[in-house]
């Protein structure tokens, strides 16, 4: 069965739209006709909103929910959640995998709206996932406004009016943008496992939580912050069908620790390629923890651990 992502997440959409005032978030129309919501620039946002964009990001396949996680000495609010195909949610469609640049208007894209643009053309064919949605909705995580420019050559690549185009633009060190990475755990562990190779239509579920780092007053230290709770304090399971490998020799491969920069903060790390996010080693991402169930005979294969004091030293609490 066809499921379209752009369909899925225009529910939760209208949700967003009708919660405007009690989710803290602005909308306006653009002059090209793309609804724009603003998550955190020109507002505060809130929790609630950060957990609606994590599940518009999901394309309807996934669900976020909030709840609190007690890592070492440290009490954090957190976000358990829950994908299904995630090959199809957590890739096709949440994956931060669109680098969109428009004169000095830089953003990185995510949401659905990459499943009809298909720009990383290589990821597409290999999960073998095309939407043909007539709307989109693709969400920028940036500190500035996009220019109608913007909207519209988005809208290009999707193949659509702009006018059928939401946009919703989320800052890093943003209430709303806080949640919204952490609820990106399932799909963090789901790019490494892609990285070495492993059939991703194996997996058929994929569960995650991941402590919500507390905002910072500057996007490039959230970004520090916000992935490492995902590198030091956040766990991945995944319901797994049975081939011929060893799933324990996959599954000690994709936590954090296997990277060589581990134990250094992520804000150390991003500040060496000059802050750009695709100059980075994308081994140094993953969870610190990731369970395999294999969904045949039962077993149970897990590897990492989470940091408590690398965590509680990127935070700085």
């Amino acid at each position: 069965m066809h499921h379209s992502v752009n369909h899925g997440s225009l529910e939760i959409i209208k949700e967003i739209l009708d919660r405007k005032d009690e989710l803290i978030c602005n909308v306006k129309e653009m002059k090209s006709g793309t609804t724009l919501i603003d998550a955190g620039i020109e507002c505060k946002g809130s929790v609630e909103l950060g957990r609606l964009i994590g599940e518009t990001c999901l394309g309807g396949l996934g669900a976020v929910r909030i709840t609190r996680m007690i890592i070492g000495d440290l009490d954090l609010p957190a976000v358990i959640v829950s994908v299904e195909r995630p090959r199809i949610g957590a890739l096709a469609s949440q994956y931060a995998g669109w680098s969109i640049r428009i004169g000095k208007n830089y953003a990185l894209g995510s949401g659905p709206a990459r499943a009809l643009a298909r720009v990383e053309k290589g990821l597409y064919e290999e999960i073998g996932y095309q939407d043909t949605s007539k709307k989109s909705v693709i969400v920028l995580e940036t500190r500035e406004m996009p220019i109608d420019e913007a909207a519209e050559y988005i809208a290009d690549k999707c193949r659509i009016a702009p006018s059928n185009l939401y946009c919703i633009v989320v800052p890093t060190a943003s209430i709303a943008g806080s949640v919204q990475i952490s609820s990106r755990i399932v799909g963090v562990g789901l790019h490494k496992l892609r990285k070495i190779g492993f059939d991703l239509k194996r997996i058929r579920r994929g569960h995650g939580v991941a402590p919500i780092a507390p905002l910072e007053k500057d996007d490039n230290k959230a970004m520090g912050a916000t992935n490492d709770c995902i590198r030091y304090g956040g766990r991945a399971y995944y319901h797994v069908r049975t081939d011929s490998d060893d799933l324990q020799e996959i599954a000690e491969r994709i936590p954090a620790s296997t990277s060589n920069l581990y134990g250094y903060p992520f804000f150390d790390l991003f500040k060496t390629v000059n802050f750009d996010f695709y100059k980075l080693d994308p081994l140094i991402f993953g969870p610190a923890e990731v369970t395999f169930n294999d969904i045949e005979n039962g077993k149970i294969y897990h590897a990492g651990a989470m940091n408590h004091k690398l965590l509680q030293q990127s935070l700085g609490m």
